[in-house]
């Protein structure tokens, strides 16, 4: 049985996360007409993916196999889009909304991890990007799509800012840790949104142009 008693602001914000990400992956396999068991494991590899890389890179066990209520939670969220797929196929920002979600709030577990575990602020920012956005990098590998964080559309800046705010708050400031956590993910949906409904992108690197050979 599962003891209420330890678990933590961060742990409820994981599960979340997971949900969200799972809901995301699901959702674009459903488009791609995978069945369930495909459905599944890109549900499963877009929550777990990012963090899986972090623990790794910690060297510690990953998350999910100390506990497999991550893999219910893929599983619910499997049923989830199963039940209101005929109201989520019709809402066409329920990707974007699911998907800034689970990445705000990863960024700020994959962040707060390194924090306790005594890395540098900019080890940990960069595992708040790594946890956040690896997951739907081998999502969009998996459905045959260029990784979104390889588009224009802003994505992996959107969790380095929100895991500066995160460790900035956490060094410099004595306001609640919950608080903070809340206002970083906050922090990374905004500039999300933001982004997309105001068409922000970062420069685009221009190859070279092909010379046409004279006939």
């Amino acid at each position: 049985m599962i003891d209420f008693s330890t678990i933590q602001f961060v742990d409820i914000i994981e599960f979340i996360g997971t949900f969200a990400f799972a809901i995301s992956g699901i959702r674009l396999a459903s488009a791609k007409k995978f069945d369930l068991f495909g459905a599944f494991v890109v549900g499963l590899v877009t929550a777990v993916g990012g963090a899986t890389l972090r623990d790794l890179l910690f060297g510690v066990i990953p998350f999910w196999m100390d506990n497999s209520i991550y893999l219910w939670c893929t599983l619910f969220a499997l049923v989830f889009v199963m039940i209101f797929h005929n109201y989520l196929i019709h809402l066409h920002n329920t990707f974007f909304a699911f998907d800034s979600i689970g990445l705000a709030l990863f960024v700020v577990v994959g962040a707060e991890k390194a924090l306790n575990l005594g890395f540098d602020p900019w080890v940990a920012v960069a595992m708040g990007t790594i946890t956040g956005s690896v997951g739907g990098v081998i999502r969009d590998v998996l459905i045959n799509e260029i990784p979104l964080i390889f588009r224009k559309e802003i994505y992996a800046l959107a969790c380095v800012i929100g895991g500066i705010v995160f460790v900035t708050l956490c060094k410099y400031t004595t306001l609640n840790l919950v608080i903070i956590e809340i206002t970083s993910a906050t922090v990374v949906i905004i500039v999300r949104y933001l982004a997309v409904k105001y068409q922000l992108s970062l420069p685009i690197l221009k190859g070279e142009h092909k010379k046409k050979l004279p006939h």
